[in-house]
């Protein structure tokens, strides 16, 4: 990544996270996206002491939390010699400003932690440019004193204007390199089209839903490739296809990054590439995490996702991944309180109101302990031959 982009550093910091309870947001799922906050914060490199959660009507225009809640972070941050405060929601340039002037240290807000993530990912020249491109977008109208690198980077001479400031100088050097990052995913967006359009008639699946749900390790093992996968989120950003045969039926297998709630619109916009492959799938695999206590919610972020690109709906297998670790630990005697969630059998999870999410067709897995994975297959294989059917309806081998 280069020099200039607001990064968490790759040694591990301290933090404070901070987020708002207001008429819109709950108490309960302002904490459930804490939560998610926290583990953003830890899979770019900081680990979070302390937690700050104020009830407003709506958020403070000037500073987000009230003033009062301010200097109370303040005195913590300083008392612990905390360097880095995260704030769960887009915060605005003055709103940037004046938090920094507050509490003189680093600030943070979620849309710049995902794009810091995106960055430390980015593997291939496709997904660097994408998020350079997303972080510039970013950052411009939030210019600030960080941005005098680029100057000098492009040979500021020619470039001021007389009585042009500095930040007026930066300003224009970033929509220079905007405009650059812009007609270099053009010309990579062509080639990626051609690409695709080179697979001919092929079946195309796509692997979506949210981070870290297990999609690469699915991709793996149906593909019997190595893509890279490990409990993080965004561990996959670029898009990996794979030619996969189940009993002599080919498809192509798509895995894609992951969904989250509040992504940047940003890398919405930068990672059309990628999500072109979902709208070009004609068979889509939703995974989810049955262990994960939202994840209903995150089905709900996926499905509102993917109609903003799509008019039409797809055929879909919903795949509840993880139900090794579906479990509750069991109450005391002397505890009242219902059993929420058990260890419980394949058939029984069959029987639940899950089944019931798509249709019917779900299909219950562990990709980790590869366990109920001849029934995915099964059912990727069906769903693939009735679109293989539609398609070559003279292929009488496959029915």
């Amino acid at each position: 990544m280069s020099e200039g982009h607001v990064t968490v550093d790759a040694v591990e910091e301290d933090c404070v996270l901070v987020g708002v309870i207001t008429q819109q947001v709950s108490e309960e799922t302002a904490t459930e996206h804490l939560d998610e906050l926290e583990f953003l914060a830890l899979t770019a490199g900081a680990i979070t002491k302390n937690r700050f959660i104020q009830k407003l009507t709506l958020p403070n225009p000037k500073t987000f939390v009230g003033s009062g809640k301010l200097e109370e972070i303040k005195e913590f941050i300083q008392a612990e010699n905390i360097k880095l405060v995260i704030f769960d929601d887009e915060l605005s340039p003055s709103q940037l400003r004046n938090i920094e002037r507050e509490l003189e240290c680093k600030i943070l807000d979620r849309n710049i932690l995902i794009l810091d993530i995106f960055a430390s990912r980015a593997r291939t020249s496709h997904a660097k440019t994408q998020v350079e491109l997303a972080q510039l977008q970013y950052m411009l109208p939030r210019l600030t004193r960080m941005w005098t690198h680029l100057e000098r980077q492009k040979g500021g001479i020619g470039l001021r204007g007389p009585g042009e400031s500095q930040i007026e100088s930066d300003r224009r050097v970033i929509q220079m390199r905007i405009a650059l990052m812009k007609e270099k995913l053009k010309e990579i967006d062509k080639q990626m089209a051609t690409q695709r359009s080179n697979r001919g008639q092929i079946v195309r699946v796509a692997l979506v839903g949210y981070t870290n749900v297990g999609k690469s390790t699915i991709m793996n093992m149906l593909s019997k490739s190595d893509v890279f996968a490990e409990n993080k989120l965004f561990a996959t950003l670029d898009t990996t296809v794979r030619k996969v045969v189940i009993d002599n039926l080919p498809f192509l297998l798509t895995d894609t990054v992951g969904f989250i709630r509040k992504l940047p619109h940003q890398l919405i916009e930068s990672f059309k590439s990628t999500l072109d492959e979902v709208r070009e799938a004609d068979l889509l695999v939703h995974v989810l995490d049955i262990s994960h206590p939202n994840f209903e919610e995150h089905y709900n972020v996926v499905n509102e996702t993917i109609a903003e690109l799509e008019d039409t709906e797809k055929p879909t297998i919903l795949v509840f991944n993880k139900i090794d670790a579906y479990n509750h630990v069991p109450k005391q005697e002397d505890d009242p309180s219902p059993i929420l969630r058990e260890n419980i059998s394949l058939e029984e999870l069959k029987k639940t109101w899950m089944s019931k999410m798509n249709n019917k067709n779900c299909v219950f897995i562990s990709a980790e302990n590869k366990d109920n994975i001849e029934e995915l297959k099964h059912t990727i294989y069906e769903a693939v031959k009735e679109i293989f059917k539609v398609r070559y309806p003279y292929h009488h081998f496959l029915y």
